[in-house]
């Protein structure tokens, strides 16, 4: 599969949040990352369908909307009409397996694409048999939240682990990992089986994000020739 950057907005300025969006637009990132955060299901405050909306306005790029949230039905809804591409909600905030297809349909009732996250203590398992009903599946890498973590080394086998259950169930979902990604380790999740890299304070905290932007590129692509 293509290799797809989506910086997450969590790590960029945010009184210059437009301009930051335009600048990984203009350095060719396929996706942005927008991290939704309840200070519930996980312990911090982030953004809500509203900045969705004003985003929308203004950047063409495909809004890959990360719900980290307790009861995720009540707002897919707000955030698919505000313009996300793509909600990706988690499966620990959904009470069973019939839930998690319940609002996977509620998410493609948009004529959107819909997503599945596990936390990194999650086990791959979860997923089995339900991988058909996404077009993503999240592998989280650090601990949901915050950003500026260090990459968690353990998730690589549930990558591998992932990447042959969709061979089975769905060859054609994109499996994305969100978290500690930089330049350096950017090969591990990516020659393990990812194809959409989440960097927040590797691209949004360098220097210059644009070529920030092509050297996660290309040391990713490097690792799956």
């Amino acid at each position: 599969m293509e290799i797809k950057m989506a910086p997450s907005i969590l790590a960029a300025d945010i009184v210059n949040l437009g301009r930051d969006v335009q600048m990984v637009e203009e350095a060719g990132a396929e996706y942005l990352h927008i991290d939704i955060m309840d200070g519930h299901f996980v312990p911090n405050l982030s953004f809500g369908p509203h900045l969705v909306k004003r985003l929308r306005k203004t950047s063409k790029m495909f809004f890959d909307v990360h719900l980290m949230i307790s009861e995720p039905e009540k707002y897919i809804d707000i955030f698919a009409k505000n313009g996300a591409d793509l909600i990706t909600f988690h499966y620990e905030a959904a009470e069973n397996p019939e839930a998690v297809l319940k609002l996977a349909e509620q998410i493609h009732a948009h004529g959107i694409k819909a997503g599945i996250s596990i936390k990194p203590k999650t086990s791959a398992e979860v997923l089995k048999g339900l991988l058909s009903a996404f077009e993503l599946v999240l592998i989280m890498s650090v601990e949901p939240g915050f950003g500026g973590q260090s990459y968690i080394d353990d998730v690589n086998e549930k990558i591998s682990r992932l990447a042959l259950m969709a061979k089975e169930e769905n060859p054609n979902i994109e499996i994305e990992v969100d978290g500690g990604i930089t330049a350096d380790n950017i090969h591990v999740p990516t020659a393990a089986g990812a194809n959409v890299l989440v960097a927040g304070s590797s691209v949004f905290g360098a220097e210059d994000p644009k070529a920030a932007v092509a050297l996660l590129r290309a040391n990713a692509n490097e690792a799956v020739k």
